[in-house]
């Protein structure tokens, strides 16, 4: 999973309902390629290049995952799929045209791509817009401000101010103080908490089972050790909590965790014997009898055969031999541990056939679900 990372658009039309296809395009940015922060003023601007219809430009500051590359196909499919048409080295009227500034303050150069945008500094229409967004902005290249390049630009073109106006378009979460994200081995709680938590300035905690000595030889003779194993999770938990939930206020942050300390207890009892589960879930009681709840369990369910192909994928040694029944215990306990709550706010989300990391609707979907279940 990419981190995010910033990237700057210049985004023009001159045909038809040049507004409209304007924020058509913003939202299938959002859609399909990540949140659109930030919208400069929109300018009216000559054709640059041929004799054409007045342009309408602006310019986007986005939050994506994508790589560059990805991001260049992306843009080009939305081109694409807003009628677009292409003429090999040469300048045309068009509804929509989509162009990557920057990404981040990197230089590319390939067969497909140049970032910085080469000509960026000769064009007005590119160069107010962004002053908007940048003006500060050092382009990694020219060692020059945005402001400076638009203030000694050649480009002598006439550009104005248009009185209409574009919207960001990005994905909000409704307040949240514990959010809680469960599910089992290779469900993508990891994966979905961290990108929450990217998204939208949360504190994360993830569970520190990396460097549980105990983990490897469980998968290797789990009667042996499943009770050094689950006391050992049990003891990390509690000090995590501990560590890290204590130096948050959940009156005023935002905390999202991949775990909740009942993981524990559903855990244990698949893998423990009756009489150490009875003891393990006494103490189990007198450590997290003053843990907070979350506001909100978001449990993503996945089938067993889903759960063997992400585990395989991911390509943890120490995991590759787990059972496939080890799996639908896990999976059963959490189901019934969900179905007897009465006290926590749960959301058991079907996981078939989504994608959240590589698919960004699948994203935007996850949350929009996690907002309408906290209503």
């Amino acid at each position: 999973m990419d981190k995010n990372r910033l990237a700057y658009i210049a985004i023009g039309s001159n045909q038809g309902n040049k507004l409209g296809y304007l924020q058509k395009a913003i939202s299938e940015i959002y859609t399909h390629i990540g949140d659109v922060l930030r919208v400069s003023k929109v300018y009216d601007t000559p054709a640059w290049g041929f004799e054409g219809e007045n342009f309408y430009n602006a310019c986007l500051e986005i939050r994506t995952r994508f790589s560059a590359e990805d991001l260049l196909e992306k843009l080009l499919s939305i081109e694409l799929s807003m009628g677009r048409k292409r003429i090999s080295n040469s300048y045309a009227s068009r509804p929509i045209d989509l162009d990557i500034v920057f990404y981040e303050n990197e230089k590319i150069e390939t067969s497909s791509l140049q970032v910085p945008h080469p000509r960026l500094a000769e064009r007005k229409f590119v160069l107010y817009p962004l002053a908007d967004l940048i003006p500060d902005f050092e382009h990694p290249i020219l060692k020059l401000t945005i402001e400076s390049l638009k203030n000694s630009t050649l480009d002598d073109s006439e550009i104005t101010i248009s009185s209409d106006e574009l919207k960001p378009e990005y994905n909000q979460l409704k307040h949240l103080n514990f959010l809680a994200i469960e599910g089992n081995i290779g469900s993508g709680k990891t994966s979905l908490s961290t990108m929450i938590s990217e998204d939208f300035n949360a504190k994360l905690i993830l569970e520190r089972f990396k460097d549980n000595a105990f983990l490897p030889k469980f998968y290797e003779d789990q009667k042996r050790y499943a009770f050094s194993l689950e006391m050992s999770f049990l003891a990390d938990r509690h000090q995590q909590i501990l560590d890290d939930i204590s130096q948050f206020d959940l009156f005023s942050d935002f905390v999202v965790a991949d775990y909740d300390v009942h993981k524990s207890l559903i855990f244990a009892k698949v893998t423990l014997e009756d009489d150490e589960f009875n003891l393990y879930r006494k103490i189990f009681k007198v450590m997290y009898s003053e843990v907070p709840k979350p506001d909100l369990y978001v449990y993503l369910y996945r089938s067993t055969s889903q759960l063997l192909k992400n585990i395989k994928k991911r390509g943890r040694e120490y995991e590759q031999n787990i059972a496939p029944d080890y799996l639908e215990k896990i999976n059963h306990g959490y189901l019934e541990f969900i179905k007897n709550q009465r006290d926590l706010k749960v959301k058991l989300i079907d996981m078939a056939e989504v994608d959240f990391v590589n698919n960004r609707q699948d994203y935007n979907e996850m949350i929009k679900i996690i907002n309408n279940s906290i209503a």
